[in-house]
């Protein structure tokens, strides 16, 4: 079966027969946790709707195994508020940083009346917000671990997806990069947004309100698109050249993982896929 995964707190969320955490605590043991399944199979084999229920998923589970890995690679128990607040906050801030600023900025440099290239401007102008700050985060030595764990991530579903033996000197020899990683997504995001935003100017200049409007409408739709064409470039080969950039912010978001890592890596897979056969899901990974 297609798995997929998500690098946490000192540990690895995968999701295959059950969705699963595996997080290394202050005393080094290696606590495995059930956090949940999905339900509503059907709808993640309907093309364009899968794309939107799966970026659900893995934003819900994502976000339920930070929360889960933090309590207990430190001990402390989160507070429901915090996180209400966390997530509050990420939300203003990415429409601010990536929604608003860009369209404002693109707007100084005086190009209104042609809708085609202010998307292009304000797209690479969100694209390189997007990678500067994955670059300046890259530096901070917790961001780097969860790095290593996303590498360690990787290295296991590909030692899986060959059908290999699952010991850390096996996983080891393999990539830190996947195509169907969500980082591939994002760029495919940033790339179907410049394309799609563009052609709400064919008719008339679009306002500085409309544009942030549309930006923020839109956003499911042009997920529901990355999604598909992230399969898509996945499933065809002499397509895959076209995923070449989200490999390479890959570069950025994985890194190399030690032993210890790709153990934890492990046992969240093997987890996974315990339990009774399932009716078969694909994941991003």
């Amino acid at each position: 079966m297609k798995v997929g995964g998500q690098a946490i707190i000192e540990g690895v969320l995968m999701m295959g027969k059950k969705i699963v955490i595996a997080v290394r605590n202050e005393s080094g043991k290696i606590v495995k946790e059930e956090i949940g399944k999905i339900k509503n199979k059907k709808i993640l084999k309907v093309p364009f709707l899968r794309g939107l229920f799966s970026l659900f998923y893995s934003m819900y589970f994502g976000l339920k195994g930070l929360d889960r890995s933090a309590e207990i690679a430190t001990g402390e128990e989160m507070k429901k508020s915090e996180t209400f607040f966390s997530i509050f906050l990420a939300i203003v801030l990415g429409i601010g940083f990536f929604v608003m600023l860009p369209v404002y900025l693109t707007g100084l440099i005086g190009i209104n009346n042609d809708e085609f290239l202010f998307s292009v401007i304000d797209g690479f102008i969100r694209l390189g917000f997007f990678l500067l700050y994955v670059w300046i985060i890259s530096f901070m030595k917790d961001v780097k671990r969860v790095f290593q764990y996303h590498g360690a991530e990787h290295k296991t579903i590909h030692a899986y997806e060959n059908n290999e033996e699952l010991t850390v000197e096996n996983v080891k020899k393999y990539s830190t990069i996947h195509p169907r990683c969500g980082t591939n997504f994002v760029m495919i995001f940033f790339i179907v947004a410049i394309i799609l935003f563009s052609l709400f100017g064919i008719y008339r200049p679009l306002t500085w309100l409309e544009r942030i409007v549309v930006r923020i409408v839109f956003i499911p739709i042009i997920a529901s698109v990355s999604y598909e064409l992230l399969k898509l470039f996945d499933k065809v080969k002499f397509l895959r050249f076209l995923a070449f950039p989200g490999l390479l912010l890959q570069k950025l978001t994985t890194a190399e993982p030690d032993g210890s890592q790709i153990e934890v890596a492990i046992e969240s897979l093997k987890f996974a896929l315990e339990g009774e056969d399932e009716e078969e899901v694909e994941y991003i990974g």
